[in-house]
């Protein structure tokens, strides 16, 4: 169980590292007045303006650091998870970037943010699907066994990706939220992955628990930073993590349930995310068809804030979801 214990370092070592960097990144969002524009609807959100964004910095640096402190960059999965991470991070930074320039609150077009996720997506894809420690196999849970998607993997898991970090990004709408639930997140899938290096290393899977363990690394200085960034974002809010850091969360959050061929316990973990993306499915499709909205504002998370919830009520809300939901995988695994 000692390894365990250098885990838990690596939490600690990003937490610190995330609580250091904090005050640098807000200083110089300040600084640059890169402040968060709102969007003209959102008006119980009128507020916020000018908070400042590419808050995402904090744990997205803070993670990398410690990660390849501890040789996760060493492993192929680790290596490929951190720069799947890195790589969706700096599409919402270029997306969070552009809005500061241009002082408007949408940056990238559409198109040109799906086709570079698509892009960044399938590449993670294809490593999986060529991995010997991943391949096209993904398990069904519930004591089903696992299904070999073969060729159909590629769409399927790079749909995962954009999904995933698309319905984070839709999370990211209120202080403390997507935060809070991608630490309870990123938290049950350690404990999954730990289960997985446990098994594999009493079966004699070396290499594949090296793997693995490189994988546990990350998450736990993933969880580290996300817990400084709290710090500062919970309410209210000093500083909003921005696309930079919701993309880069939902493409880790794809990457860690791909690569332990999880990816339907990691839309149950990550039930708000998905409660998010169907809101706004729901609302579009129902306006574009009825005239009506299902929702006083989508996604759901707003709804209920317009129906008198607080952001604090709402956040512990989603995370003890979250945990209820991480509960649930654990045992249907």
């Amino acid at each position: 169980m000692n390894e365990f214990l250098w885990v838990f370092v690596a939490a600690v070592a990003a937490f610190f590292l995330g609580m250091l960097l904090a005050p640098f990144v807000i200083k110089a969002a300040a600084r640059l007045k890169a402040g968060q524009s709102v969007l003209v609807y959102v008006h119980q959100h009128e507020t916020k303006e000018g908070t400042p964004t590419f808050g995402g910095l904090i744990f997205i640096i803070a993670a990398t650091a410690v990660a390849a402190a501890f040789n996760v960059f060493a492993h192929e999965l680790g290596r490929m998870l951190m720069l799947v991470f890195l790589g969706y991070g700096l599409i919402g930074f270029t997306d969070d970037f552009i809005k500061i320039k241009l002082k408007r609150n949408k940056g990238l077009t559409a198109w040109q943010k799906i086709i570079f996720q698509l892009a960044a997506g399938f590449i993670a894809a294809w490593f999986s699907y060529k991995s010997e420690f991943i391949g096209s196999a993904v398990s069904l849970n519930f004591g089903l066994g696992e299904v070999d998607m073969g060729v159909w993997y590629l769409p399927f898991a790079t749909i995962v990706f954009v999904a995933m970090s698309n319905a984070v990004n839709l999370t990211d709408g209120l202080d403390g939220l997507a935060g809070g639930t991608g630490t309870v997140y990123a938290s049950f899938f350690a404990v999954i992955v730990a289960s997985m290096y446990l098994a594999a290393k009493d079966l004699g899977y070396t290499a594949y628990a090296e793997e693995l363990g490189s994988l546990l690394y990350a998450a736990a200085a993933l969880i580290g930073a996300l817990l400084a960034f709290l710090m500062f974002n919970a309410p209210k809010a000093a500083v909003f993590m921005g696309d930079t850091g919701s993309l880069a969360l939902g493409a880790f959050f794809a990457a860690i349930a791909l690569f332990t061929k999880n990816p339907f316990i990691g839309a149950l973990i990550g039930i708000t995310y998905v409660v998010s993306c169907i809101s706004v499915i729901i609302q579009v499709a129902s306006f574009k068809l009825r005239k009506k909205r299902v929702f006083l504002m989508s996604p759901f998370h707003h709804h209920l804030e317009l129906k008198g919830v607080s952001e604090s009520k709402i956040s512990a809300a989603y995370a003890i979801v979250t945990a209820i939901a991480g509960l649930t995988a654990l045992a249907v695994i």
